[in-house]
């Protein structure tokens, strides 16, 4: 009998293990273009629980592609150039599609037509305008950092995604028929988010770790990070009484732009 009710717990174990693997590669497969092999089993719901750890993956892929170059000797702007591209790549422009969209239904006066411009898939001139000022402050932020530029893009990528995350649980979805409605009735609580979190508090105390002189810098990274990711998503929210698939990738795009600034204050 106890050895019957030892292989109950083990294989729900296992379940719990192999479905939690999935819905992780799952959201891989959702908001990167990382390829995954065919056969191996994808989840969606509730990918939205991972988003943070895939913003780490994103970042880590970011900060090999920017030590590699630096070992190549590359000037530091090019470099940064570069990052920003693959950056954009490796999301298949996904958040930055989502800027775009936003910054055109907020141009209009009307809020009632907003959320149908938005879902207009003609790019307007508020959208091209925010994609280049979201890409030009990117690069200029990242340049400017001299040192640790990998665990900047960490954290940058990752707080980004946490205020996603944030938004999809705190705010209601605007549109049922979505793309992001499928991450809302997954996500109901903000409690979701705290998991993620300690995560991303980890990365301040990695970088007080390596540095213990720059306990400021290590600080304004955490707090920084998590005030801006829930002030753009509260900001969208006001503006539209809500959230769609659109400002969920404006929410990411903006938190990293502004974030990436912020450090270049603080980062030594």
């Amino acid at each position: 009998m106890i050895n019957r009710f030892c292989r109950k717990i083990t294989n729900a174990a296992k379940s719990t293990l192999e479905l939690s693997v999935s819905t992780l590669l799952g959201a891989i497969a959702f908001y990167t273009c990382i390829p995954i092999p065919q056969h191996w089993r994808l989840e969606f719901n509730g990918i939205a629980r991972w988003i943070s750890v895939v913003g780490l993956l994103i970042g880590g892929v970011l900060g090999l592609l920017d030590w590699g170059l630096t070992w190549l000797g590359m000037p530091t702007l090019v470099r940064s150039t570069l990052v920003i591209a693959a950056w954009v790549g490796i999301t298949g422009g996904l958040h930055l599609d989502g800027a775009m969209d936003s910054a055109d239904g907020l141009a209009v006066p009307d809020p009632r037509r907003r959320l149908s411009v938005m879902a207009d898939s003609h790019t307007g001139a508020f959208g091209v305008m925010a994609a280049g000022l979201i890409l030009l402050l990117k690069t200029t932020a990242l340049a400017s950092l001299d040192s640790d530029r990998w665990l900047a893009l960490l954290a940058v990528t990752s707080w980004a995604r946490w205020g996603q995350l944030v938004a999809i649980a705190r705010y209601p979805y605007l549109r049922p028929n979505g793309k992001g409605a499928l991450h809302k009735a997954a996500i109901n609580s903000t409690l979701e988010a705290v998991p993620s979190l300690w995560l991303l508090l980890g990365l301040s105390g990695l970088h007080l770790f390596l540095n213990p002189q720059q306990w400021v810098a290590a600080g304004t990274m955490a707090i920084g990070g998590g005030a801006i990711a829930l002030l753009t998503g509260a900001w969208f929210n006001h503006k539209l009484g809500g959230h769609t698939g659109d400002t969920y990738g404006a929410t990411v795009e903006w938190t990293e732009s502004l974030l990436l600034c912020l450090l270049t204050v603080v980062w030594k």
